[in-house]
Protein backbone atom coordinates (compact mmCIF):
# COMPACT_ATOMS: atom_id res chain seq x y z
CA UNK A 1 0.00 0.00 0.00
CA UNK A 2 3.02 2.44 0.39
CA UNK A 3 2.69 2.41 -3.00
CA UNK A 4 -0.71 4.62 -2.55
CA UNK A 5 1.02 7.25 -0.19
CA UNK A 6 2.20 9.72 -2.29
CA UNK A 7 -1.38 10.25 -3.61
CA UNK A 8 -2.77 9.75 -0.94
CA UNK A 9 -0.67 12.84 0.10
CA UNK A 10 -1.45 14.77 -2.72
CA UNK A 11 -5.06 14.10 -2.45
CA UNK A 12 -4.73 15.40 1.52
CA UNK A 13 -3.30 18.80 0.41
CA UNK A 14 -6.00 19.15 -2.36
CA UNK A 15 -8.73 18.72 0.19
CA UNK A 16 -6.62 21.19 2.73
CA UNK A 17 -6.48 23.84 -0.54
CA UNK A 18 -9.84 23.21 -1.05
CA UNK A 19 -11.12 23.90 2.51
CA UNK A 20 -9.18 26.95 2.63
CA UNK A 21 -10.49 28.88 -0.32
CA UNK A 22 -11.39 27.04 -3.63
CA UNK A 23 -10.82 30.03 -5.73
CA UNK A 24 -6.93 28.71 -6.29
CA UNK A 25 -5.19 27.38 -9.37
CA UNK A 26 -2.47 25.69 -7.18
CA UNK A 27 -5.82 22.98 -6.05
CA UNK A 28 -6.39 22.49 -9.79
CA UNK A 29 -2.40 21.58 -10.00
CA UNK A 30 -2.37 19.70 -6.59
CA UNK A 31 -5.21 17.28 -7.85
CA UNK A 32 -3.81 17.19 -11.01
CA UNK A 33 -0.68 15.49 -9.49
CA UNK A 34 -2.75 13.59 -7.51
CA UNK A 35 -4.64 11.89 -10.25
CA UNK A 36 -1.37 11.26 -11.78
CA UNK A 37 0.55 9.37 -8.60
CA UNK A 38 -2.73 7.71 -8.33
CA UNK A 39 -2.82 6.39 -12.16
CA UNK A 40 1.09 5.23 -11.47
CA UNK A 41 -0.11 3.61 -8.25
CA UNK A 42 -2.25 1.73 -10.06
CA UNK A 43 -0.14 0.73 -12.99
CA UNK A 44 2.53 -0.48 -11.03
CA UNK A 45 -0.60 -3.18 -9.77
CA UNK A 46 -0.51 -4.78 -13.28
CA UNK A 47 3.05 -6.71 -12.01
CA UNK A 48 -0.21 -8.91 -10.52
CA UNK A 49 -2.56 -9.28 -13.74
CA UNK A 50 -2.42 -12.50 -16.10
CA UNK A 51 -0.45 -11.45 -19.08
CA UNK A 52 -3.11 -10.76 -21.27
CA UNK A 53 -4.33 -8.29 -19.38
CA UNK A 54 -0.93 -6.12 -19.03
CA UNK A 55 -0.81 -6.69 -22.68
CA UNK A 56 -3.62 -5.03 -22.86
CA UNK A 57 -2.77 -2.24 -21.26
CA UNK A 58 0.37 -1.43 -22.67
CA UNK A 59 -0.96 -1.76 -25.75
CA UNK A 60 -4.42 1.16 -24.77
CA UNK A 61 -1.54 3.13 -23.11
CA UNK A 62 0.35 3.46 -26.40
CA UNK A 63 -2.71 3.12 -28.85
CA UNK A 64 -5.09 5.81 -26.98
CA UNK A 65 -2.78 9.15 -26.57
CA UNK A 66 -1.24 8.63 -30.16
CA UNK A 67 -5.36 8.25 -31.39
CA UNK A 68 -6.93 10.78 -28.98
CA UNK A 69 -4.08 13.81 -30.03
CA UNK A 70 -4.80 12.51 -33.74
CA UNK A 71 -8.45 13.37 -32.84
CA UNK A 72 -8.05 16.24 -30.96
CA UNK A 73 -5.99 18.16 -34.10
CA UNK A 74 -9.00 17.33 -36.28
CA UNK A 75 -11.72 18.17 -33.51
CA UNK A 76 -9.63 21.41 -32.62
CA UNK A 77 -9.30 22.90 -36.62
CA UNK A 78 -13.03 22.13 -37.24
CA UNK A 79 -13.77 23.91 -34.37
CA UNK A 80 -11.63 26.85 -35.47
CA UNK A 81 -12.75 26.83 -38.74
CA UNK A 82 -16.38 27.28 -37.01
CA UNK A 83 -15.52 30.15 -34.98
CA UNK A 84 -14.13 31.96 -38.07
CA UNK A 85 -17.35 31.27 -39.62
CA UNK A 86 -19.34 32.17 -36.79
CA UNK A 87 -17.57 34.53 -34.76
CA UNK A 88 -14.85 36.53 -37.69
CA UNK A 89 -10.92 36.51 -37.47
CA UNK A 90 -10.27 38.06 -34.30
CA UNK A 91 -7.37 37.18 -32.80
CA UNK A 92 -9.23 35.41 -29.98
CA UNK A 93 -11.44 33.41 -32.14
CA UNK A 94 -8.02 31.81 -33.81
CA UNK A 95 -6.67 29.88 -30.35
CA UNK A 96 -9.16 26.74 -31.14
CA UNK A 97 -7.82 27.05 -35.12
CA UNK A 98 -3.87 27.56 -34.12
CA UNK A 99 -3.95 25.03 -31.13
CA UNK A 100 -5.09 22.42 -34.14
CA UNK A 101 -2.32 23.44 -36.18
CA UNK A 102 0.49 23.13 -33.35
CA UNK A 103 -0.49 19.83 -32.62
CA UNK A 104 0.18 18.71 -35.95
CA UNK A 105 3.59 20.22 -36.55
CA UNK A 106 4.82 18.80 -32.94
CA UNK A 107 3.35 15.32 -34.70
CA UNK A 108 4.96 16.45 -38.22
CA UNK A 109 8.60 17.15 -35.99
CA UNK A 110 8.55 14.08 -34.32
CA UNK A 111 8.00 11.99 -37.50
CA UNK A 112 10.22 13.54 -39.59
CA UNK A 113 12.84 12.96 -36.82
CA UNK A 114 11.57 9.47 -36.58
CA UNK A 115 12.20 8.97 -40.57
CA UNK A 116 15.19 11.33 -41.26
CA UNK A 117 17.26 10.38 -37.82
CA UNK A 118 18.30 13.41 -37.63
CA UNK A 119 19.66 14.16 -34.32
CA UNK A 120 18.85 18.04 -34.16
CA UNK A 121 15.55 17.17 -35.19
CA UNK A 122 14.99 14.60 -32.25
CA UNK A 123 16.65 17.36 -29.77
CA UNK A 124 13.99 19.63 -31.24
CA UNK A 125 11.14 17.03 -30.98
CA UNK A 126 12.13 15.89 -27.90
CA UNK A 127 12.32 19.21 -26.25
CA UNK A 128 9.27 20.26 -27.85
CA UNK A 129 7.14 17.26 -26.59
CA UNK A 130 8.59 18.35 -23.07
CA UNK A 131 7.37 22.02 -22.76
CA UNK A 132 4.15 20.79 -24.72
CA UNK A 133 3.64 18.16 -22.33
CA UNK A 134 4.32 20.75 -19.42
CA UNK A 135 1.79 23.19 -20.65
CA UNK A 136 -0.59 20.66 -21.80
CA UNK A 137 -0.95 19.12 -18.13
CA UNK A 138 -1.44 22.42 -16.62
CA UNK A 139 -4.78 22.70 -19.23
CA UNK A 140 -6.17 19.50 -18.04
CA UNK A 141 -6.06 20.71 -14.43
CA UNK A 142 -7.33 23.78 -15.07
CA UNK A 143 -9.96 22.26 -17.27
CA UNK A 144 -10.73 19.56 -14.77
CA UNK A 145 -10.55 21.52 -12.06
CA UNK A 146 -12.83 24.31 -13.60
CA UNK A 147 -15.69 21.98 -14.23
CA UNK A 148 -15.30 20.99 -10.55
CA UNK A 149 -15.29 24.75 -9.51
CA UNK A 150 -18.62 24.81 -11.77
CA UNK A 151 -20.33 22.03 -9.90
CA UNK A 152 -20.60 24.59 -6.49
CA UNK A 153 -23.45 25.94 -5.29
CA UNK A 154 -24.54 28.92 -3.26
CA UNK A 155 -25.12 27.06 0.64
CA UNK A 156 -26.01 30.50 2.02
CA UNK A 157 -28.11 33.21 1.68
CA UNK A 158 -26.15 36.06 -0.35
CA UNK A 159 -26.28 40.11 0.00
CA UNK A 160 -25.71 40.98 -4.10
CA UNK A 161 -25.60 39.24 -7.11
CA UNK A 162 -22.88 40.43 -9.54
CA UNK A 163 -23.06 40.01 -13.25
CA UNK A 164 -20.01 40.75 -14.76
CA UNK A 165 -20.58 42.59 -18.59
CA UNK A 166 -19.11 41.94 -21.94
CA UNK A 167 -19.18 43.77 -25.10
CA UNK A 168 -22.46 45.11 -27.01
CA UNK A 169 -24.00 44.60 -30.01
CA UNK A 170 -24.22 48.00 -32.13
CA UNK A 171 -22.91 49.44 -29.36
CA UNK A 172 -26.20 49.64 -27.27
CA UNK A 173 -27.87 45.65 -27.43
CA UNK A 174 -27.22 42.55 -25.19
CA UNK A 175 -25.39 39.94 -27.29
CA UNK A 176 -26.40 36.44 -26.17
CA UNK A 177 -23.75 35.82 -24.42
CA UNK A 178 -24.01 38.57 -22.15
CA UNK A 179 -27.98 37.83 -22.29
CA UNK A 180 -26.95 34.08 -20.83
CA UNK A 181 -25.09 35.84 -17.98
CA UNK A 182 -28.27 38.07 -16.91
CA UNK A 183 -30.61 34.96 -17.45
CA UNK A 184 -28.14 33.23 -14.84
CA UNK A 185 -28.05 35.83 -12.88
CA UNK A 186 -31.88 36.43 -12.24
CA UNK A 187 -32.48 32.68 -11.70
CA UNK A 188 -29.84 32.86 -9.05
CA UNK A 189 -31.99 36.47 -7.69
CA UNK A 190 -34.93 34.15 -7.35
CA UNK A 191 -33.49 31.30 -6.00
CA UNK A 192 -32.31 33.31 -2.94
CA UNK A 193 -35.66 35.75 -3.31
CA UNK A 194 -37.66 32.78 -2.79
CA UNK A 195 -36.21 32.03 0.68
CA UNK A 196 -37.03 35.53 1.68
CA UNK A 197 -34.03 36.79 1.21
CA UNK A 198 -33.90 38.84 -2.18
CA UNK A 199 -30.00 40.42 -3.05
CA UNK A 200 -29.16 43.02 -5.29
CA UNK A 201 -28.33 42.11 -8.76
CA UNK A 202 -25.11 44.69 -9.54
CA UNK A 203 -24.31 44.57 -13.54
CA UNK A 204 -20.76 45.65 -13.53
CA UNK A 205 -19.43 47.32 -16.90
CA UNK A 206 -18.07 50.46 -18.18
CA UNK A 207 -18.62 52.02 -21.56
CA UNK A 208 -16.11 50.88 -24.47
CA UNK A 209 -14.79 53.24 -27.15
CA UNK A 210 -17.34 51.66 -29.69
CA UNK A 211 -20.68 51.80 -27.05
CA UNK A 212 -23.11 54.26 -27.15
CA UNK A 213 -23.95 53.71 -23.53
CA UNK A 214 -22.21 51.85 -20.36
CA UNK A 215 -22.67 47.96 -20.29
CA UNK A 216 -24.03 47.93 -16.86
CA UNK A 217 -26.78 49.85 -18.15
CA UNK A 218 -28.03 48.43 -20.84
CA UNK A 219 -27.88 44.78 -18.81
CA UNK A 220 -29.77 46.76 -16.55
CA UNK A 221 -32.37 47.71 -19.37
CA UNK A 222 -32.22 43.84 -20.66
CA UNK A 223 -33.56 42.65 -17.27
CA UNK A 224 -36.39 45.65 -16.00
CA UNK A 225 -37.62 45.24 -19.61
CA UNK A 226 -38.30 41.47 -18.85
CA UNK A 227 -40.23 42.51 -15.38
CA UNK A 228 -36.76 42.31 -13.17
CA UNK A 229 -37.58 44.98 -10.01
CA UNK A 230 -35.75 47.56 -10.78
CA UNK A 231 -34.89 48.61 -6.97
CA UNK A 232 -33.47 45.44 -6.54
CA UNK A 233 -30.79 46.87 -9.61
CA UNK A 234 -27.57 48.85 -9.08
CA UNK A 235 -25.56 49.31 -11.90
CA UNK A 236 -20.95 49.66 -12.06
CA UNK A 237 -20.41 51.65 -14.80
CA UNK A 238 -16.96 52.54 -14.59
CA UNK A 239 -15.15 49.24 -15.28
CA UNK A 240 -12.77 47.94 -18.34
CA UNK A 241 -11.43 44.72 -17.71
CA UNK A 242 -12.57 41.34 -15.07
CA UNK A 243 -10.27 43.27 -12.54
CA UNK A 244 -12.24 46.53 -12.13
CA UNK A 245 -15.41 44.79 -12.67
CA UNK A 246 -14.76 43.25 -9.52
CA UNK A 247 -12.84 45.84 -7.35
CA UNK A 248 -15.61 48.52 -8.35
CA UNK A 249 -18.22 46.11 -7.65
CA UNK A 250 -16.70 44.94 -4.41
CA UNK A 251 -16.62 48.95 -3.32
CA UNK A 252 -20.59 49.09 -4.37
CA UNK A 253 -21.07 46.09 -2.19
CA UNK A 254 -18.54 47.10 0.73
CA UNK A 255 -20.56 50.56 0.96
CA UNK A 256 -23.93 49.18 0.98
CA UNK A 257 -23.26 46.08 3.73
CA UNK A 258 -20.52 45.54 6.06
CA UNK A 259 -19.07 41.59 5.85
CA UNK A 260 -21.65 41.32 2.97
CA UNK A 261 -21.61 37.56 0.74
CA UNK A 262 -21.87 37.52 -2.80
CA UNK A 263 -22.12 35.14 -5.86
CA UNK A 264 -20.48 36.42 -9.23
CA UNK A 265 -22.16 35.63 -12.42
CA UNK A 266 -20.33 34.90 -15.89
CA UNK A 267 -20.32 32.33 -18.39
CA UNK A 268 -19.14 28.95 -17.51
CA UNK A 269 -15.87 29.43 -19.35
CA UNK A 270 -14.90 32.13 -17.79
CA UNK A 271 -15.80 31.36 -14.45
CA UNK A 272 -12.45 29.68 -12.96
CA UNK A 273 -10.57 32.56 -13.84
CA UNK A 274 -13.09 35.14 -12.47
CA UNK A 275 -12.61 33.11 -9.54
CA UNK A 276 -9.33 33.66 -9.10
CA UNK A 277 -9.58 37.49 -9.84
CA UNK A 278 -12.18 37.64 -7.48
CA UNK A 279 -9.86 35.88 -4.81
CA UNK A 280 -6.92 38.33 -5.59
CA UNK A 281 -9.13 41.49 -5.62
CA UNK A 282 -10.53 40.63 -2.26
CA UNK A 283 -13.71 39.58 -3.29
CA UNK A 284 -16.29 37.77 -0.96
CA UNK A 285 -18.07 35.42 -2.77
CA UNK A 286 -18.42 32.40 -5.50
CA UNK A 287 -18.77 32.72 -9.17
CA UNK A 288 -21.08 31.18 -10.68
CA UNK A 289 -20.84 29.93 -15.02
CA UNK A 290 -23.72 30.39 -17.36
CA UNK A 291 -24.36 28.68 -20.55
CA UNK A 292 -22.03 29.15 -23.56
CA UNK A 293 -22.78 27.67 -27.33
CA UNK A 294 -20.76 24.54 -27.55
CA UNK A 295 -18.95 25.73 -30.34
CA UNK A 296 -17.49 29.12 -28.39
CA UNK A 297 -16.75 26.56 -25.65
CA UNK A 298 -13.40 25.73 -27.01
CA UNK A 299 -11.72 28.88 -27.99
CA UNK A 300 -12.48 30.71 -25.00
CA UNK A 301 -11.31 27.56 -22.64
CA UNK A 302 -8.12 28.28 -24.33
CA UNK A 303 -8.37 32.26 -24.03
CA UNK A 304 -8.70 32.09 -20.41
CA UNK A 305 -6.12 29.21 -19.51
CA UNK A 306 -3.74 31.05 -21.63
CA UNK A 307 -4.09 34.40 -19.20
CA UNK A 308 -3.92 32.44 -15.87
CA UNK A 309 -0.90 30.80 -17.65
CA UNK A 310 0.42 33.72 -18.12
CA UNK A 311 -0.50 35.38 -14.87
CA UNK A 312 2.43 33.15 -13.20
CA UNK A 313 4.69 33.72 -15.72
CA UNK A 314 7.70 33.75 -14.02
CA UNK A 315 6.81 30.26 -12.96
CA UNK A 316 5.87 28.71 -15.98
CA UNK A 317 8.75 29.97 -18.02
CA UNK A 318 10.99 29.09 -16.01
CA UNK A 319 9.62 25.77 -16.11
CA UNK A 320 9.65 25.57 -19.41
CA UNK A 321 12.92 26.79 -19.83
CA UNK A 322 14.68 24.08 -17.23
CA UNK A 323 12.25 21.46 -19.31
CA UNK A 324 14.35 22.55 -22.65
CA UNK A 325 17.45 22.62 -20.80
CA UNK A 326 16.63 19.10 -19.86
CA UNK A 327 15.80 18.27 -23.09
CA UNK A 328 18.94 19.47 -25.10
CA UNK A 329 21.41 18.23 -22.71
CA UNK A 330 19.51 14.54 -22.07
CA UNK A 331 20.10 14.08 -26.20
CA UNK A 332 23.58 15.43 -26.19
Amino acid sequence: MIVYAPAALFFLLFGIGVLRDRRRFSNAVLLGIAVSLLSLALLTELRKAPTLVVELVAVAIVLLPAIGTVALAWFLLANGLTMIRKEGRRPANLLSLLAGLGIIALLALMAAAVVTGSHRLAILAGTALLVVGYISFLFVCFVGYAFLYGRHRPRRDVDFVVVLGSGLIGGDRVPPLLASRLDRGREVYEQQAARGNPPVLITSGGQGPDEKLPESHAMADYLTERGFPAQHLAREDRSRTTEENLLFSKAIMEQAKTGYHCVVVTNNFHAFRAALTARKTGVNGHVFGSPTAAYYWPSATIREFAAVFLSHKLVNFGICGLLALCGVLAAL
